[in-house]
């Protein structure tokens, strides 16, 4: 067997024979160092009657000589109470007969998620992130820990910072971070979301107005950076700025000046800018939709987010820091999310990002009623990727014609279920990637239990 899983107190032990084969285990232990060691549960209980101690201490000398090795006990589930106990006292978790493939691969990897968190913590605990921040900078994705390594690298400075990503990507909570560890931290940040706000509007929103500059504009009114002076300014979708707002940005940028709509006065300001986009502006200079010189001021600092999809890992931590936030609110008790329906998020593409997932949790707490988050407090489309088991375990009783059949059976729905995802449930779309008809592509949902309401965003 791999080093991973090599040692094992089991139920082999006669009763007579614990303290030898005990001693046996430990000399194993410390030759061998196994990641995971399985110790069943009465064992367990014969082994610290016979040496008159506690579970914690039989469960240190485990871990000590098997170099920190992670225990999982076993035992019936008429003993689940007990084998609770057991992990209080030390194990890392607790599987029942008969043991389950799937269940063992869920412990298993909860258990290295555990691990990665704990390697983080020297990096958490690094003075120059804020405590309010430590939660949101957890990751177990290198992308992002680059990312984190960027946001460091820049805070500090007076740089221009553009965020580069899909929408829903969190790119503001990053804008926001930046600001937060900057010398700028204790004046204002101001977040504008310029493609909301209409064009004729846009100007005026950020650079402020003078009295009668237009119809309607019956008192001076301050604009954005005026209120950002001293501070930071986050721009997000910084794409659909207008022709005249891109003039004015650019010579803010430049020599730290302005005028209002309507005015004359030079109304100098000392504001950083962040700005997002999900667009590529290298393109839109291409077509003239943009301005080369401002997109060269913007593009100072790049830092690219992955998309929630890029970043697998790193969903369990973030549904449960927004069921989190949401118990804190809400206090109904909920605070867990069933293993399968986890197993649905990692393999769900989340079209919508972060974004989607905060609002799925928020949609599943309000639906929720027991601790847990099940299945049918999130959409069916959830639960669906949750049901598709990424490997299945092989019957050897079935001929090799069968297995095949139903490996195929699942490969074929799994792509399906992808491919509906990714189109939205637009049966064409999807049809024409798979290079297939629509009446096939019908054919083949019904076999499968499929339906396209399930998949649109």
């Amino acid at each position: 067997m791999s080093r991973k899983i090599r040692a094992t107190l089991g139920t082999g032990f006669r009763m007579g024979a614990i303290n030898k084969g005990y001693r046996e285990l430990l000399l194993s232990l410390r030759k061998n160092k196994p990641h995971y060691l399985f110790v069943d549960l009465v064992m367990l209980q014969k082994a610290a009657s016979e040496s008159k101690t506690s579970y914690q201490s039989i469960l240190e000398v485990l871990k000590t000589a098997g170099d920190s090795s992670r225990i999982i006990i076993l035992s019936s589930k008429e003993m689940a109470g007990e084998a609770v106990m057991a992990v209080k006292a030390g194990a890392s978790d607790y599987l029942t007969y008969p043991l389950d493939p799937l269940e063992i691969r869920h412990v298993l990897e909860n258990i290295q998620d555990q691990i990665s968190l704990t390697s983080e913590l020297d990096y958490l605990r690094d003075r120059f992130w804020q405590t309010e921040s430590l939660e949101n900078i957890r990751t177990r994705n290198a992308r992002m820990r680059k990312v984190f390594e960027m946001i460091r690298s820049v805070a500090p400075t007076k740089s221009t910072v553009l965020l580069l990503g899909e929408t829903g990507t969190g790119k503001g909570l990053l804008a926001r971070i930046i600001h937060t560890h900057s010398n700028r931290g204790d004046n204002q940040f101001i977040s504008v979301h310029c493609g909301a706000i209409p064009d004729t509007l846009l100007e005026s929103e950020l650079f402020g107005h003078e009295k009668g500059a237009f119809t309607g504009a019956v008192r001076k009114k301050l604009g954005k950076f005026e209120m950002a002076n001293g501070g930071t300014i986050f721009l997000d979708e910084v794409g659909t700025l207008t022709a005249a707002a891109q003039i004015k940005l650019l010579q803010v940028l430049q020599d730290g000046t302005f005028q209002r709509v309507g005015g004359e006065e030079t109304i100098r300001v000392d504001v950083r800018v962040i700005s997002a986009t999900n667009v590529a502006l290298d393109d839109m200079c291409l077509t003239g939709e943009f301005r080369k010189d401002l997109y060269y001021r913007l593009n100072v600092f790049p830092i690219e987010i992955p998309p929630l999809k890029g970043r697998v890992e790193d969903i369990p931590q973030l549904a449960m820091l927004f069921l989190k936030k949401l118990e804190a609110k809400g206090q109904k008790g909920i605070i867990n999310v069933d293993k399968k329906v986890m197993e649905g998020l990692k393999r769900y593409p989340w079209p919508g990002n972060i974004r989607e997932l905060e609002n799925l949790m928020e949609r599943a707490y309000i639906l929720g009623k027991g601790s847990t988050l099940l299945k049918d407090d999130f959409p069916d489309v959830i639960s669906r990727f949750g049901d598709s088991p990424s490997v299945s375990p092989i019957d050897t009783s079935q001929t090799l014609a069968e297995v095949r059949r139903n490996v195929v059976a699942e490969a074929e729905k799994a792509y399906l279920m992808k491919l509906l995802t990714d189109s939205a449930g637009k049966l064409k779309s999807a049809a024409e990637v798979a290079g297939i008809t629509t009446r096939q592509l019908h054919k083949l949902m019904k076999k499968h239990s499929l339906q396209k309401e399930d998949f649109k965003v």
